[in-house]
């Protein structure tokens, strides 16, 4: 599927070159990338119903074919219930390293196009083209010519995304998907965006959609409309935020991956362990001490990393790109925790835990958008928790959930407060 604003993408376009600039941001995102790896290596999985995890019922989807996702089935859902869905499925056990080596030569790929390319995840990017279309053609031209090498040399398949922003090449590569490409001219934007669902924007879940349905507010229109004041009551300073999106303004630049830096923090246990309720615990404490670092610092983290080293001091790494940076530790943990739960079953009991904070950058650039009003409570509490130590020590306040650990032998050998070392 090729559109360009609702049309198909066709040759020998000629408009000005700054024109073709103005729409020079792609967002390439590869389609069910662990299964199309596996389908690549093993032939006889194409078309099939295929899931990519670990085959115990505490385990979650990783990635699913579109065969099985046209049965319910998406990634992150437990494994039972995807099972309940697509009892036929094919489950077949993650290989991590050769998922990270393709998505190596995917990000050198995109380089061969242009040097500003920003990786979201092992399997999306954010790219600039608008400096290579006097050398290469339209960026919708660009953007054919990548997803076909990728179908060549790597044997995938991606959806692409064309537009004058990130927000808005985001979009359009989730709307094309699979395999393809959608073009968002700057002068069809806002009319694109306003015939969506609210939800479309990001962070606008369930819960926020909810609440705006009760004003009537159903459309990104009905939102773009919507007075100022009425949405900063509802959904605080990340509402003026959305509005912003709603009439396709995103100022962000493509920014290359840097070399990488990090804020983290890890402890290891005075006896293994293997609850998760006790792992889930000192990833929380972990949360706010990385937070705590990255705030006093002014830097905010593009990426979460988790570390296990099992009890045989094997080492485990999984890390996870958030959508716009943070620097607060209810985020941190939230991911900490959605990447705890997607290694699946353990082989053995866990001696240390980490979490870190990767791709870092300055403060004070996009809002942290989630536009569940409860984000803006947790900013608040946490600038509090940092005043507060600042002025009596790290031990005077914690979360309600790391009271009263005096007596619990599992907590860390070296459970003080004070900051961890990087992982």
């Amino acid at each position: 599927m090729e559109e360009r604003g609702g049309r198909a993408v066709g040759e020998g376009d000629s408009e000005p070159l700054d024109s073709l600039r103005r729409r020079g941001i792609l967002h390439v995102d590869m389609d069910a990338f662990f299964v199309g790896v596996e389908q690549r290596e093993r032939p006889e999985l194409r078309g099939q119903m295929v899931i990519v995890g670990f085959p115990s019922e505490r385990s979650v989807v990783l990635s699913a074919s579109y065969e099985a996702r046209a049965y319910g089935v998406r990634s992150a859902m437990p494994m039972a219930s995807a099972l309940r869905l697509c009892p036929r499925a094919i489950v077949v056990e993650p290989r991590h390293a050769l998922y990270y080596e393709v998505s190596r030569e995917l990000m050198a790929l995109f380089r061969e196009f242009t040097d500003l390319v920003e990786p979201l995840s092992v399997d999306e990017a954010f790219l600039d083209v608008s400096g290579a279309v006097r050398r290469l053609g339209a960026p919708e031209h660009i953007a054919a010519a990548i997803k076909a090498e990728v179908r060549s040399r790597l044997g995938l398949t991606a959806s692409v995304g064309v537009a004058a922003t990130k927000f808005v090449a985001k979009i359009a590569s989730a709307r094309s998907k699979p395999d393809g490409l959608l073009v968002i001219r700057p002068e069809d934007t806002v009319p694109y965006l306003h015939a969506l669902p609210v939800e479309a924007l990001w962070g606008i879940g369930g819960k926020t959609a909810e609440v705006l349905a009760r004003l009537g507010i159903h459309t990104v229109e009905d939102l773009a409309h919507t007075p100022d004041s009425t949405l900063r009551r509802m959904l605080g300073a990340s509402g003026l935020h959305a509005k912003s999106l709603s009439w396709g303004i995103d100022p962000r630049r493509v920014t290359p991956q840097r070399e990488e830096k990090s804020v983290g923090a890890e402890e290891t246990f005075a006896s293994d362990v293997v609850e998760d309720e006790v792992l889930k615990r000192e990833l929380l404490r972990l949360s706010h001490r990385v937070a705590a670092r990255l705030r006093s610092a002014g830097l905010e983290a593009g990426t979460v990393a988790l570390k296990l080293r099992y009890a045989d001091f094997s080492t485990l790494s999984r890390s996870r790109a958030l959508t716009v940076p943070s620097d607060s530790a209810h985020v941190l943990y939230r991911e900490g925790v959605r990447l705890l739960e997607g290694i699946g079953p353990r082989p053995q009991s866990v001696r240390l835990v980490g979490l870190r904070g990767e791709r870092l950058s300055r403060g004070g650039g996009a809002v942290q958008l989630s536009l569940e009003r409860g984000e803006d409570n947790w900013r608040t509490a946490e600038k509090t928790i940092d005043a507060v130590a600042a002025r009596f020590g790290h031990s005077s306040v914690r979360p309600a959930s790391l009271l009263g650990e005096g007596s619990d032998r599992r907590r860390p050998s070296s459970a003080d407060e004070s900051p961890g070392p990087s992982l």
